[in-house]
Formats: structure tokens, sequence, C-alpha cells
């Protein structure tokens, strides 16, 4: 019996997430990753899954559409959402994660199965033959983001993105600050720096006025931004308001000390297990690095901070899918090559792991010579695949989870709460008949950690 392999191209959240899906099937895999040979200007870690952006991965209320993608794909057995799960910090109703201690455990599982071999190398051509999943992700290497460009069709494969800086805990002056998450939730998970109007007025003006990095050449033939990582200078261009009905509303938040809602409010989160880093939520930017002390020194509490790392921008890369994919993320004119993560659309960090996971599972069934399948509609895993396959946004934006890309509820539901649980039950009863009626987790064989749980929510 000749055994069935694939490959996969890029080691992130969607490439693990795949290889990890044909793995446990029974498929051997090559897991090809170019990191530390070749870096990026993001990365600082050789880890598998680093998490370059910000430390969570958006709400785990199963009525809210982050939330209800993480249940699905613990249904499924997603290896990123048990190293998540097993990672996480404090983070109210949202998963957060101690970001070094989760991309370890998604590298040991990886390097630890029998079945995966990961190759630290750059790939600068997809292989002709075999099946292949080129999950490379939003920093892909220029030889192979040309490559796939030219496959494409396409002249260019860029977005841009920026990432939030990071504090220690022991720099924040606490006389200043207070904890405690949106209308009560959580357990104080996260600190908070109060602004009176004038405090916020003089930050915003400092914001306005503070010099940017250069773009290159290159940038500046398409200065667009990707809305879900907006820079916060950017943001704040938009008017002088903007940032207080934004990421530093003050909704649902009381100072305990004053007992009234403060102006303005920045939210610092908690990013590494042993609660000593905190990164500024939705802080991510393209100041200059003197420029961030100065201006981000003004928010109460952070005058004397000590910053861990800098805000930057980088590259992102995506095709236009739906002229290239089908909802089993096959290239339409080449069934045996997959693509899959923020490469095809799916935004984020659990939207790429979605695709990934969809990825993995079909290209292990075609090795298999089991026909691949398209997910209900009516989950989030299905009416994500859909969008990016199927989408009649002209030009294609990439899309995060969300309610509005599901089938309407028939009859509709006025009632926005009882919407989101009606989504929700339906996704949950149609997703469990799809995986009895294609035996998803039946197909699962024998491995080290996944023997006996098969994609249980315990795995």
């Amino acid at each position: 019996m000749v055994e069935q392999s694939l490959i996969v191209i890029g080691g992130g959240l969607a490439g693990s997430e795949a290889a990890w899906q044909a793995a446990i099937r029974g498929i051997r895999v090559t897991l090809y990753e170019m990191r530390p040979k070749t870096n990026t200007p993001a990365h600082k870690t050789d880890l598998l899954a680093e998490l370059v952006c910000s430390n969570s991965l958006g709400s785990n209320l199963p009525t809210r559409a982050p939330g209800l993608l993480k249940k699905e794909l613990r249904r499924l057995g997603s290896l990123i959402l048990r190293c998540a799960d097993q990672a996480a910090v404090p983070a109210g109703s949202a998963l957060a994660v101690g970001r070094e201690a989760f991309s370890r455990l998604v590298t040991q599982a990886i390097e630890n199965h029998p079945l995966i071999q990961v190759v630290r190398e750059e790939v600068t051509h997809i292989p002709d033959e075999g099946i292949v999943i080129v999950a490379t992700g939003p920093l892909t290497s220029e030889p192979l983001a040309k490559e796939i460009a030219e496959l494409a069709g396409q002249d260019h494969l860029y977005f841009y993105d920026a990432m939030a800086p990071i504090v220690t805990l022991e720099s924040i002056d606490q006389s200043k600050v207070f904890r405690g998450a949106r209308y009560g939730k959580g357990d104080g998970d996260y600190i908070n720096c109060p602004m009176t109007k004038e405090e916020y007025d003089r930050f915003v003006e400092a914001l306005l006025s503070a010099e940017t990095i250069p773009l290159h050449d290159f940038e500046k033939e398409d200065k667009r931004f990707f809305e879900a990582c907006l820079p916060i200078e950017v943001l704040a261009a938009r008017g002088h308001e903007a940032l207080a009905y934004g990421p530093l509303r003050p909704t649902g938040l009381r100072d305990p000390r004053t007992g009234k809602r403060p102006y303005a409010v920045v939210q610092l989160r908690q990013d590494n297990l042993a609660g000593t880093l905190y990164n500024l939520v939705g802080f991510q930017t393209n100041l200059r690095w003197p420029e961030q002390k100065r201006v981000f020194s003004l928010i109460p509490g952070l005058e004397h901070a000590e910053w861990v790392r800098f805000g930057q921008m980088h590259r992102n890369t995506f095709i236009n899918s739906p002229e290239l994919l089908n909802p089993t993320m096959q290239w339409r004119t080449r069934p045996t090559l997959f693509f899959a993560g923020q490469i095809v659309g799916t935004e984020g960090y659990v939207g790429s792991t979605a695709s990934g996971l969809v990825a993995g599972i079909n290209a292990a069934r075609l090795a298999l010579g089991r026909r691949p399948v398209v997910f209900p509609r009516t989950t989030m895993i299905g009416a994500l695949m859909y969008y990016v396959s199927a989408s009649k946004e002209r030009p294609f934006q990439p899309m995060k989870p969300n309610f509005g890309i599901l089938p309407p509820l028939q009859p509709p539901i006025r009632n926005k709460r009882k919407r989101y649980e009606a989504f929700a039950a339906r996704s949950e009863r149609d997703l469990e008949a799809f995986i009895l009626a294609e035996g998803l987790l039946e197909d699962i064989t024998a491995s080290p950690e996944t023997s006996q749980e098969k994609g249980s929510d315990e795995l």
C-alpha cells in the first residue's frame, strides 16, 4: 500500500492546523516553515503559530460570532483552540493567550506528531505535483508571493496591518488606573487608564502631530489599511472624537474611585501567562518608536512605562479568492492545490484557523480517495468559506466571523439577543448532523494525543 502524503507551506495558525488535521487522519505531512533561516519584519521567534498582532482571539461567548466559531472548531478537534485554551490568560469574556506559551504548545504538538516532518526552509515555488496546501499567511515572502500573484492573475496581493505596543506591569502607575472589564464581565481582567476630557484632548492632539514611519514606494502607491487593525493615528484623523467612540470608548466602565464613567479609557490586556506584560488594546500604530514613547506616555498611568515592544506596520497578503477557490479551499483549476489562512481572506486568528482546518480535512480526504466536503452555510465555518469563495464584493476584501454572513433565520427574529441565540442553536444542530453524515470524526486515526477523544470538546 502506497502511503498517502501532502505538503503544507507555512507554519502559522492555518498551516499548523491544516497539518494537524491531515496527520490525525493518517496522512504523512511535510510542513515547510522558512523561519528562522528567513525571517519577517514582524516575527520574533522560530516558533510555529507565532502571534504577531494582538494576543486576543476574540469573544468566547457562543452568542457572539467569534465565540461561535471557536465552539465549532473545538467540536472538530482544532489543535489551535486546544493550545489556546491551555495557554489562556484572564481577558473577561474573551480568549486571550500568553503568546510564547501558546506557540510553544503548538510547536511541540506538531513536532512530536510521528506523521509530521517540519522542514525549516523557504519555499519559492509551489510544487507542480501532489497535494499541496499554501498557508503562507500575511507575510508571504516576495518570491512566493510573486508566483502566487502570477498563478492568480493578479498584479499584487498586498494590504497592510499593524500591531500594538506592550508594557511591563510593574511600570504602570497603579494609583492612576483601575482593573475591570466592560459591564463587570470577568474578574478585573483589564487594566483601565481613565482620561478626563482635557487629557483626552491633549492625547489626540499629540497623536495627530506625531511623526510616522515613511512608507516604501510600493506602499505609497497602494495605501490600503485593513479596518480590523487600523492604525490608531489613522482612526484619530477621522475626527477628534473617533477614538472616544472607538478603542477608547468608556462604555460599560466606571472608575471605582469616583463612581463615574471616565471621558475616555485606554485598556491594557494581559499578554503573557505570567501576567507581567500588557498590551494596549486597539493601539496598532505606524508611529516612529520615539514618538510612540512620547505620545503614549501621555496616557494616565503610563507616564513612566517600560515599553517592551513598540507597535509597527507590516505587509499582509491575500488573493482574490472568489475568483479562484471553491468552498472546500481547493484551487478551481487544480483540485490538488489548497489555500488557507489570511491569504484567502479569512480575517484574524480564528478565521485563519478555520480555513486551515477545512483545507487540512479536505486535503486528507482527497489523499484517501474520498470526496472533499463543503461545510453548511448555517455554521460560521461554512459561512466564512462560502464568503471567501463566492463573495460578490468588488474589490474583494477579507472578512472576519460575523452573523451578517449567515443565511437569515426563517421566520426572522427581531430581538438581537434571541436572534444570536437562534443562530448559535442552528449552527450546533446543523454541524452535528453534518459531522455524522460525513463521518468527519470517524476518520481520525490513532495518534499520540487524539486517539481517545477524536475531536471532542475536551481535546
